[in-house]
């Protein structure tokens, strides 16, 4: 009777482990596709365009077209920022100057010239900031608002390096774009 008792339990605890293991996997399967629907890629042949020309990871694109617009092209915020990257016209005739190119804010509905000019913006202050974090909080708050927190020593670590920031809306920016490109580069860019 034991050995028949033992048996039976024996069975038992391996359909429980399989089914804990098919179970996971499903799961697995599930979580991975329900992430992708909330992480697109769209546009890709730009992103990827002007990702290469200036030295910006794919994925920090596309999460900031997803915090910004939500891929929406013709998007405008209460602030007047336009398309997918959410440029102002302000942002983009400066960017404008630097490439020397003349162009109307009005193309900035195009999503190419949107994301040509967010990348270039993106990667301009990437050779100011050398780090991903403060690049994100200059995009969204300006460069004034982070170069007055980077004065203060409660915002950086000991190299310099913003690691505290005081304003909540940026804060939480910040905090929303590094958790979707996290998403982005775990779905698309990691082997």
């Amino acid at each position: 009777m034991n050995f028949k008792n033992a048996a039976q339990r024996s069975v038992v605890i391996v359909t429980i482990i399989l089914l804990s293991i098919l179970i996971g996997y499903v799961s697995h399967i599930i979580g991975n596709k329900i992430d992708i629907a909330g992480h697109p890629r769209e546009y890709t042949e730009y992103v990827e365009k002007y990702s290469a020309e200036y030295g910006v990871p794919e994925y920090i694109v596309y999460a900031i077209i997803l915090t910004e617009s939500d891929f929406t092209s013709n998007k405008v915020s209460e602030d007047g920022e336009i398309g997918l990257m959410q440029l102002s016209p302000e942002t983009f005739r400066w960017l404008t100057s630097l490439t020397k190119e003349e162009l109307e804010s009005g193309i900035l509905y195009d999503p190419e010239t949107n994301i040509k000019y967010g990348t270039y913006m993106l990667s301009y202050l990437y050779t100011q900031h050398n780090r991903w974090k403060t690049v994100l909080a200059v995009y969204d708050a300006g460069a004034d608002a982070v170069a007055e927190w980077m004065e203060d020593e409660k915002c950086i670590d000991e190299n310099g390096n913003l690691v505290t920031i005081p304003d909540s809306h940026t804060a939480k920016y910040v905090e929303t774009v590094e958790k979707e490109l996290d998403i982005y580069r775990e779905l698309y860019y990691l082997d």
